[in-house]
């Protein structure tokens, strides 16, 4: 009998056990995008359409300095927009031609809120006629809080943007400035793009990494430029970068007929391997020095993985990155009670599922209980009873936390971090062991245990 339980727990621990709250969206806005894709695409401007809410969070959110002009600005919306006693099409040619002539950008974005869903404004029928009429592109993109959670609006931006990749090829205004990844390096293998948006720093390390291997990235979306944006044909094999993405990765099946490398994504030393391992595979590759490479990052960082080494985290969920930095801190040693998720894709996330089923194993752990959607009412609730030693939370709940004893750090900074590929694994225990840090530097002092239970 007790052989017959026991065969019946491991069956439980190795499958993935999924659950779904139906709780809102208690994320950062998707308009939020916006920050990092106006800095990675160069010769573009973001023009989203709302209320002055949105404009007030784009402010406090974002940050503008006096002398930086960013690339960005709101149109917004009036009671005679939303009562239909404007013209649409008059007002945003009206922006647009002023934007064409103040900035010159190479495109346009409209970035769609929760307000012109509302109201049903046309944004994807007035933006073939004004784009023809000032010559000048315009990408409709719809980043929605009552849709999409925070890092979404990058897929919604990057999916528009991958259905208009070969019209831009012929009709970008500077063809000279175009360019294609790894030119001398010679390629054996079919077209290979990426895609996600990531400073061009670890770009760079990527490419690098593959280039090692022998692998030669044909492109990236979304490039540098607007008119470098890459040939997409089909037959093409695309992987994506971040797990956030599942839309992009649609839209490049269906529409243009992609090969969708389904890979575990590039974050932690072992999720890194496993992205270069899944890619080689695909493209007939034997993968040289992978053990080596792992091995040293992983050695590099040995006085990180002291600190959190059976230390307990708990993933509210906000950025949907939540099962890729659960699967790296399990691995690094850190016991993982739940991972909240706004959203989750089956599928598009596969093969970063079976890693976690994996790495659970290898650690002869159980695998955390995943929760789509979940509700914070909940949460705060079973946090309360286990007390983790970390919550990794939105910034709405971080300070009530806090107040009650709870260690906390903010989902949102592992989205503007640097947390790709080998050497910026680093950057991930960084931001996790800080409250940690912060805690024994305390007591140290001498002064009362921050974290100390009331």
């Amino acid at each position: 009998m007790d052989n017959i339980k026991s065969a019946v727990k491991e069956e439980m621990e190795e499958k993935l056990n999924f659950n779904c709250e139906t709780g809102n969206y208690h994320t950062f806005c998707p308009i939020s995008c916006v920050a990092w894709l106006y800095q990675k695409i160069q010769d573009s401007f973001f023009l989203v359409i709302g209320t002055k809410t949105c404009g007030y969070f784009l402010q406090n959110a974002l940050g503008v300095m006096i002398f930086a002009e960013p690339r960005y600005a709101m149109a917004e919306l009036e009671e005679g927009d939303i009562s239909a006693q404007l013209s649409d099409f008059e007002e945003l040619k009206r922006l647009c031609l002023q934007i064409k002539r103040d900035r010159n950008p190479s495109v346009i974005f409209w970035i769609g809120t929760c307000t012109t869903e509302i109201i049903k404004m046309d944004l994807e029928g007035i933006a073939p006629k004004l784009e023809a009429e000032i010559k000048l592109p315009i990408v409709v993109a719809r980043a929605n809080g009552l849709d999409y959670a925070f890092t979404q609006g990058e897929d919604t931006v990057l999916a528009a943007l991958a259905q208009r990749s070969n019209q831009i090829a012929i009709t970008a205004k500077d063809d000279v400035g175009a360019k294609v990844f790894n030119q001398s390096l010679s390629s054996d293998h079919p077209p290979l793009i990426l895609f996600g948006s990531i400073p061009d720093s670890v770009v760079n390390q990527l490419v690098f990494e593959l280039n090692k291997q022998g692998v030669s990235v044909s492109g990236w979306l979304p490039s540098k430029r607007y008119s470098e944006l890459p040939i997409i044909n089909e037959g093409n094999f695309v992987c994506g970068v971040n797990p956030y993405l599942s839309r992009t990765a649609t839209t490049l099946m269906r529409r243009k007929k992609c090969k969708l490398i389904g890979a575990p994504f590039p974050i932690g030393p072992d999720g890194t391997r496993a992205w270069i391992e899944k890619i080689c595979k695909v493209l007939n590759i034997e993968p040289q020095g992978l053990d080596e490479r792992e091995n040293e990052i992983w050695k590099n960082l040995q006085d990180y993985i002291n600190l959190i080494e059976n230390k307990s985290v708990f993933f509210m969920g906000d950025n949907l990155l939540e099962i890729s930095l659960a699967r790296f801190l399990i691995k690094a040693g850190m016991v993982v009670f739940e991972i909240g998720i706004p959203y989750m894709d089956k599928r598009y996330q596969g093969a970063e599922l079976q890693l976690l089923q994996q790495t659970c194993k290898e650690k002869k752990i159980p695998i955390p209980i995943i929760i789509e959607k979940p509700d914070n009412y909940n949460q705060v609730d079973r946090i309360r009873e286990i007390r983790p030693d970390l919550v990794i939370t939105g910034m709405a709940h971080a300070n009530p936390l806090e107040a009650r004893g709870i260690n906390t750090k903010w989902s949102v900074e592992f989205t503007f971090a640097q947390i790709h590929g080998f050497t910026n694994a680093i950057e991930v225990l960084e931001l996790v062991t800080r409250p940690l840090r912060r805690n024994q530097n305390l007591e140290k002092l001498g002064s009362q245990h921050y974290t100390d239970l009331r």
